[in-house]
């Protein structure tokens, strides 16, 4: 896999990025540019497409092509780029991660299938490893236990992170018994880099020594999320918890409150003010409330800091 990646290159601060739409709800490609920059203006490390919050499961194979070959060609090798190929048998993994490899992709990222049938609760694990070993790019895992009520059990999870071809976790479980799996896979394996995906307990995970961050609002949060990791690793674990408090007052008024009414929408439309995105269309049709709006309005006055730091400002 070569020097290419490096762990230190994989640590920091990733984001599990969201996908512009026009208003006929193709990929915008005016947008993805000045997404990219906008990455690496707040300090992102990486970029994760076509996750939950990238709108994987709902686009179409084209939209999936167009946004990963206008991602590659804009981040110019500044940003490692790491795509969902998730699927329900390791032979249409594998084929999306072929596809991928050949648009740019560096990463093939694998999560639970998006429709398990009762069969496959006992074949994750032979499901995974086919498709890690024979996969053309190194892997990611996105952790995601219980989704559609499958998941890949513990036992599984730590044969899983020992293969050699996993270089990367996306740790979403919230789950104290697979962060433990994660971190002795770790010690095994000290190349192999954890992120936590929770974007509510980044102060758990840091000061369980995690290597970074992978956040679904890492477009915005991204430089936040920086001041944490810098925190972290100063041992500043006060300042952590007060910066996490920060980011978490921050996601609930752009999401929609506490029962993220406006979720995709919410996160798009502050894109949308800050001059990234041309529009807040989703394929899950998320509404964009008043009450958001004028939320989303508040933050860019209040946090204009960090969602909008000066070009050349550090976030350490």
């Amino acid at each position: 896999m070569g020097s290419k990646f490096a762990a230190e290159r994989l640590s920091g601060v990733w984001s599990a990025a969201p996908t512009p739409f026009t208003d006929r709800m193709q990929v915008d490609t005016v947008a993805v540019r000045r997404m990219v920059e906008h990455h690496l203006r707040l300090g992102v490390k990486g970029l994760f497409l076509a996750g939950t919050n990238g709108e994987g499961p709902w686009m179409t194979d084209e939209h999936r092509r167009v946004l990963v070959s206008t991602v590659v060609r804009c981040a110019k090798g500044r940003l490692p780029i790491a795509v969902q190929v998730t699927d329900n048998s390791a032979a249409r993994i594998l084929e999306n991660a072929r596809v991928v490899k050949g648009d740019g992709a560096d990463i093939a990222v694998i999560a639970p299938p998006y429709f398990p049938f009762p069969l496959m609760a006992g074949k994750m694990l032979g499901l995974y490893q086919e498709a890690i070993r024979k996969s053309p790019l190194p892997v990611g895992i996105y952790d995601r236990p219980g989704t559609n009520g499958f998941a890949v059990s513990n036992a599984d999870l730590g044969k899983i992170y020992a293969e050699k071809k996993v270089i990367l976790v996306k740790d979403s479980s919230s789950d104290p018994g697979r962060c433990k799996i994660a971190l002795a896979a770790r010690r095994k394996r000290p190349a192999l880099r954890l992120l936590n995906g929770n974007e509510w307990q980044c102060d758990v995970y840091m000061k369980a020594g995690y290597n970074g961050l992978l956040l679904g609002g890492g477009v915005f949060n991204g430089y936040l999320a920086n001041m944490i990791v810098a925190a972290a690793q100063a041992g500043d674990f006060a300042l952590v918890e007060r910066l996490q408090r920060r980011m978490s007052r921050i996601m609930f008024a752009v999401y929609g409150g506490k029962k993220l009414t406006c979720w995709l929408s919410g996160e798009k439309k502050l894109l949308v003010e800050m001059g990234v995105f041309r529009t807040w269309k989703n394929f899950p049709d998320y509404p964009l409330t008043a009450s958001c709006v004028k939320a989303i309005a508040r933050v860019l006055e209040r946090d204009v800091d960090v969602l909008m730091p000066r070009k050349g400002e550090s976030h350490a």
